[in-house]
């Protein structure tokens, strides 16, 4: 089937003869006039002519460039539609684009794998597993205060600098899982090399697909780089593999669906995000998680960490508050942490896991209690004891805070090429409050 360009305005253009056989999500080329074939997708309809936006640069289309789409049979266009993979083992340890195109420079990927949707839909409520055993993060401060179980999903919301990606990569070499997929959406392509090979590393890598579209893509490949590392977990998931997808950031991602959402003509609402972002956020974060139970009982899982970029440091911008309320944990990351130079720096008193008390013993409980207790205790008085104004006795919870906080938070502390095991961290835990045991058991 063929149309043509009848206009073009921003990052998007008017096409017709597109009627009665293409819809939304549909994939349609254009032949610039310098004879390259794009890649576009129709995002809108306004009368008679389909708005379609490209996955690269509109430069040497214009009016009269011819425009084609392929015309499937049901199947194939229940398949095709908004675009596919095809994932196998091949694609561990490579550096993908949204496409499925290696950027890595090792050769292209083994042919074959089950066809599956980049726009899937998550599994139906009712078939879906429960949440696995907990999960070994290696990163101590998670383990303890954080504690995760396989399938769960949490959001890491932190500002600019304070260390998000390295603890992400912390993650990705040291979660006891069988795979990970890293979606980087929106990158500085100057800080991709230094994420792989600084960050992640040679072992994070041998285990790992990272899908890549950098700052400089177009908003359609930004967006795509999300579905497509929701497509390569679910490949793996619908294995039997335990998976561990790590998202950076949900945030490009809604500023990807929010250019896309205004060049379609959408009406700006949330600080000029159109309410089709926050409709689509749960379909992305939704289909991380428990998979579907196969025959035997089992499923895999994908365990998820969705990292929020928040704006000037405020957690309740609209997206940061969107996805709080959609996943079942959040990871919160303070620049007054980072500054006094304890890393990972993660504020444990506002950081939540759902599955946390379920998934650890009455004594865990107990212990990460009354330690969030006496750090809460150590907040408040902390200040007035630098300046000589508080007196020993006058409460005892803040004795022991006085104590034995300073010991916790040094405890916290973990470089990045240090690992440490969910056991190891209750440990260090215990023994840091062994002095005030005995009052806690009494």
């Amino acid at each position: 089937m063929t149309g043509k360009v009848v206009s073009v305005s921003g990052l998007t253009a008017s096409v017709s003869g597109m009627l009665n056989i293409t819809g939304i999500g549909d994939r349609v080329t254009i032949r610039s006039l310098d004879g390259r074939d794009l890649q576009a997708e129709i995002v809108a309809f306004q009368g008679e002519l389909a708005t379609v936006m490209p996955f690269g640069s509109l430069e040497g289309v214009g009016a009269g460039c011819s425009v084609s789409f392929p015309v499937y049979d049901a199947e194939q266009r229940r398949l095709m539609s908004g675009g596919a993979l095809q994932v196998n083992n091949s694609w561990i340890g490579r550096v993908v684009d949204p496409s499925g195109t290696p950027i890595d420079g090792k050769g292209d990927l083994a042919p074959g794998g089950r066809t599956r949707k980049l726009h899937a839909q998550p599994p139906l409520a009712a078939t879906r597993a429960r949440l696995g055993s907990r999960i070994d993060l290696g990163v101590k401060a998670m383990n303890l205060f954080t504690t995760c179980r396989k399938g769960q999903r949490l959001g890491l919301f932190a500002g600019s600098g304070v260390g998000k990606s390295t603890l992400m990569g912390m993650l990705a070499r040291n979660t006891s899982c069988d795979v990970a997929v890293i979606s980087l959406v929106g990158e500085r392509g100057r800080e991709v090399r230094e994420f792989i090979e600084d960050d992640l590393g040679a072992e994070g890598l041998s285990k790992s697909v990272v899908v890549v579209a950098t700052s400089d893509t177009s908003p359609l490949m930004r967006r795509e780089a999300a579905y497509a590392a929701l497509t390569v977990a679910e490949a793996f998931r619908d294995e039997g593999k335990s998976v561990l997808l790590l998202m950076d950031s949900v945030t490009r991602f809604c500023q990807a669906l929010r250019e896309i959402g205004l060049s379609a003509g959408e009406p700006p609402a949330t600080r000029g995000y159109p309410p089709s972002v926050f409709a689509e956020l749960p379909r992305l974060l939704e289909r991380a998680g428990p998979g579907p139970m196969m025959e035997d009982g089992t499923a895999g899982q994908i365990t998820a960490l969705f990292s929020v970029l928040v704006e000037g440091d405020d957690q309740n911008e609209p997206v940061a508050d969107s996805v709080r309320g959609i996943l079942d944990g959040h990871v919160v990351m303070e620049r007054k942490i980072a500054e006094s130079g304890r890393y990972p720096a993660i504020n444990v008193l506002k950081s939540l896991s759902r599955s946390v008390p379920g998934c650890n013993s009455d004594e865990e409980n107990l212990l990460t209690r009354e330690s969030r207790k006496l750090l809460s205790a150590w907040g408040e008085v902390k200040d007035m004891v630098r300046l000589g104004g508080y007196q020993e006795g006058s409460d005892p919870v803040a004795d022991a805070a006085i104590q034995i906080a300073p010991a916790i938070e040094d405890m916290l502390r973990q470089s990045k090429k240090e690992k440490v095991g969910l056991e190891e961290s209750f440990l260090d835990l215990q023994t840091v409050m062994s002095p005030i045991m005995g009052n806690m058991n009494e």
